[in-house]
């Protein structure tokens, strides 16, 4: 049995993988009503009390080493204070079981949670892409083989300013949604009947999202339909990243595509891409915020 322990900005994680099935634990960090994130203290000051109860009801019995992510990606100078609580935690319980603690991104954690959900790890011995779409981040990645790291992500196509969770979050406050927003804002846009022409704003194979922010400020100050504000905003973040597929495509070839991070679970995200392209997409437990690739990076690690 492998565990694996991520403490990132909006989620509290920890997971076991035992003979290919994960047992996934997680508690979503509380953001007061009308605000659209957490301050780096508070996210870490709820880490340090979720942690506990999470330890609690799972069985570490039969440990054979632990993964964590102590930083948002495997770049130098990457850091985020949360990260600290889970290290602590997975570094005590390593110590403590006398096995082996590996350590890694949140964004490898996020890229293998999604191989494993689509049940395509095998992409760890080939090229590929994925794509990371969040609140802190919008990335197509290369992603590559790698001895040490098990893969090795470069940054092919990325958001120039709004990120496409910044995109959803902040069109949801708008519209009096508590965040996170995405889940809500997703079925409240289904409701849609409008249909809009989107031309998304890619700038040498990268990509800008600044004006869905103040379109929806505009539609939302003329009193349109919430639902057709939510779809309008969907449907802007999913034209855009087709856009961005479009254009690695072009350069890179017919790669294989996996997506993960919580946007990806939006259901008009998805359908744009599928539509066009064979692309995996996590299922919204293994996409959004989860520990599941840290425990599966511990397994591949050991062998």
């Amino acid at each position: 049995m492998f565990a694996g322990f991520d403490t990132s900005n909006y989620t509290t994680s920890a997971a076991v993988y035992t003979n290919g099935y994960i047992e996934n634990h997680k508690i979503m960090l509380s953001v007061r009503s009308g605000e659209r994130g957490l301050r780096q203290s508070d996210a870490v000051f709820q880490h340090t009390v979720n942690l506990p109860n999470l330890l609690e009801s799972i069985d570490f019995q039969s440990l054979k080493a632990v993964g964590v992510s102590t930083k948002p990606r495997n770049i130098e100078g990457s850091y985020m204070p949360c990260f600290l609580v889970g290290r602590n935690a997975a570094l005590a319980l390593a110590k403590g079981a006398g096995v082996p603690l590996f350590e890694t991104s949140h964004q490898v954690g996020h890229i293998l949670a999604a191989l494993y959900s689509c049940d395509k790890l095998e992409l760890i011995n080939r090229e590929f892409v994925a794509f990371h779409l969040s609140g802190g981040t919008t990335e197509a990645l290369l992603v590559k083989p790698d001895k040490d790291e098990i893969i090795a992500a470069e940054i092919i196509s990325e958001s120039l300013d709004l990120k496409a969770g910044q995109a959803v979050d902040r069109t949801g406050v708008l519209l009096g949604i508590d965040f996170p927003c995405g889940k809500e804002l997703d079925e409240l846009s289904r409701t849609s009947t409008a249909e809009f022409k989107i031309k998304p704003t890619i700038i040498d194979g990268n990509c800008s999202m600044s004006g869905v922010e103040n379109k929806v400020k505009q539609m939302v100050n003329r009193g349109e339909a919430k639902q057709d504000i939510a779809k309008f905003a969907l449907s802007y973040v999913a034209k855009t990243v087709l856009s961005m597929l479009d254009s690695i495509t072009l350069k890179y070839g017919n790669l294989p595509v996996v997506f993960s991070g919580g946007v990806a679970s939006n259901s008009l995200l998805r359908e744009t891409i599928l539509n066009k392209y064979e692309a995996g997409f996590a299922e919204p437990e293994f996409s959004l915020d989860n520990a599941a690739g840290l425990a599966v990076f511990a397994s591949l690690k050991s062998e």
